[in-house]
């Protein structure tokens, strides 16, 4: 027991809350792949410094505004979904780094080794929103090449439970606008720049090849 150790009530008070709020932290996801996995379409140097460094610095900056708002214990949904309430000083960070955290969590869960294609509920919701797959795939890459600057194009289902092609901006999370990620490219120049330099069409046409419509499939009917 804690009091045979010769610690207060007090002391152990202070030891059980920062067990809980070290288990609340928020930590890099174990990639589903390792970092070669997704060769020849995506460089294992880009994944693994995307992942390593850039995902990395982003969760550690979010547990630093977490803590800096008092918010311990929120989920990222959470946080990301009452972005208004945070405190003044600590809105920016926490919806930046949050972000930047679970943007980069479903990316990397979006992806797989080799794509199986897509069918089920989602490919009929396709086809019925867009006419056919190839018709969706240009309206998306249409989405993800014309994007200004740094940021996402996203698959998402909107509150009505339809389909809809989006891009956001920065860390912006399609969550805190209202929309259900089902998809998603991030066409952030850290993302691509080491293979494909500055030819963001070509890391694009590339992403087809490795998206994980199994997931999306999942993501979509629940």
């Amino acid at each position: 027991m804690l009091w045979d150790m010769g610690l207060g009530t007090g002391d152990i008070i202070e030891l059980i809350a920062f067990t809980i709020l070290s288990l609340m932290t928020f930590e890099l996801p174990k990639l589903p792949y390792g970092f070669s996995d997704l060769e020849p379409h995506y460089d294992s140097a880009t994944v693994e410094i995307h992942y390593s460094k850039h995902h990395a610095t982003y969760a550690a900056n979010l547990n630093k505004a977490v803590e800096a708002a008092g918010w311990q214990g929120k989920s990222i949904t959470e946080i990301l979904t009452s972005l208004e309430t945070a405190p003044e000083q600590q809105k920016a960070a926490l919806r930046n780094h949050g972000g930047g955290y679970h943007n980069h969590c479903l990316f990397w869960e979006s992806l797989c080794p080799k794509s199986t294609g897509i069918n089920g509920k989602l490919a009929e919701a396709i086809n019925a929103k867009w006419g056919s797959f190839e018709n969706f795939s240009e309206a998306f890459t249409a989405k993800a090449l014309g994007h200004f600057g740094s940021g996402w194009a996203w698959l998402v289902k909107n509150k009505a439970g339809e389909l809809e092609i989006i891009d956001t901006h920065d860390q912006i999370s399609p969550i805190s606008l209202g929309f259900k990620p089902i998809t998603v490219i991030d066409v952030w120049e850290h993302a691509y720049y080491l293979k494909y330099k500055n030819v963001r069409a070509d890391w694009i046409k590339a992403w087809w090849n490795i998206v994980d419509w199994k997931k999306a499939e999942e993501r979509f009917i629940n």
